[in-house]
């Protein structure tokens, strides 16, 4: 099965962190950026689609503003974003520019899906991007993005893009090989659990939060996105976004990482953007 799933996707949404892109002390790591578009293009080179998910605009726009650490207050938060995103695509644009691939920029937020219209309205554009071989870039739009409004980390925003796109399967890059028995940064004796038929209090208990302030994503986040997503019929695989090669090499069968399979019967489009894009709120007035 998991090769069947893996072999056979034809569109993928890949996410990948901050801490694979920059840091806070030298900014964009323009390497890596090049190697990301590297094996982007090799999946690409297959005939699939490939949209991606790209973290990094905050730490780059601290190293750039000169920051001492990383903002906790919104508004630093969001002036960071804005001097940092205008970097992350210039790299993404001479990365893939060698390359012969057109990248196009998306900044999202929850409320621009959390509308019917307007998500409808993303869904064509990024359709008409991915038909014309440009690779959709997509970000979170930090800089308008209030808590309301806010995804919250783009390993949400990525599970709400494979729905958006009708993705055959999710791939999330980590700083580890996949999900395991225990903490292997703590754990020589920790396992990586291969494939994960449903995430179970017992999976959700073994992923443990973020370590890094230049995230607001640890393994917890992956895996409630590989819940969200598992719900519209999408697999996830969460694997090691630091080792040259690997990402290719997924979708042709090789063992890595771990698969996580959808499950339950899948609702039309419409309906799972009622279920799991909305979100709840309400009022209740009492008249005395």
């Amino acid at each position: 099965m998991r090769h069947q799933i893996l072999t056979q996707a034809k569109r993928v949404v890949v996410k990948v962190g901050s801490s694979l892109l920059a840091s806070r002390a030298s900014g964009l790591q323009i390497d890596r950026i090049e190697r990301l578009a590297d094996e982007v293009c090799a999946i690409k080179s297959t005939g699939r689609d490939v949209l991606l998910v790209s973290s990094g605009a905050i730490v780059s726009g601290v190293q750039k503003l000169g920051l001492s650490s990383y903002p906790k207050s919104l508004p630093l938060k969001q002036a960071a974003a804005a001097v940092g995103q205008s970097r992350l695509m210039w790299a993404y644009e001479k990365a893939f520019e060698r390359l012969g691939v057109n990248v196009a920029q998306i900044l999202l937020t929850h409320q621009d899906l959390a509308d019917r219209r307007r998500f409808l309205n993303a869904r064509h554009t990024l359709t008409a991007l991915l038909n014309h071989g440009v690779l959709p870039v997509i970000n979170e739009n930090d800089t308008v993005s209030v808590e309301e409004i806010r995804f919250g980390d783009n390993d949400t925003l990525a599970a709400e893009v494979a729905h958006l796109v009708d993705a055959d399967l999710l791939i999330i890059l980590s700083d580890v090989d996949g999900v395991f028995t225990d903490d292997p940064r703590r754990n020589a004796s920790a396992t990586r659990i291969p494939l994960i038929a449903e995430i179970s209090t017992e999976i959700e208990r073994l992923a443990g939060g973020t370590s890094k302030e230049e995230g607001t994503g640890g393994m917890a986040t992956k895996i409630q996105a590989a819940k969200k997503v598992a719900a519209y019929g999408v697999a996830t695989l969460i694997m090691n976004g630091q080792t040259s090669g690997l990402l290719p090499g997924v979708l042709e069968g090789h063992e890595t990482g771990t698969l996580i399979l959808p499950h339950g019967q899948q609702l039309s489009s419409r309906k799972q953007w009622i279920v799991h894009t909305l979100r709840s709120k309400g009022q209740l007035t009492l008249d005395e």
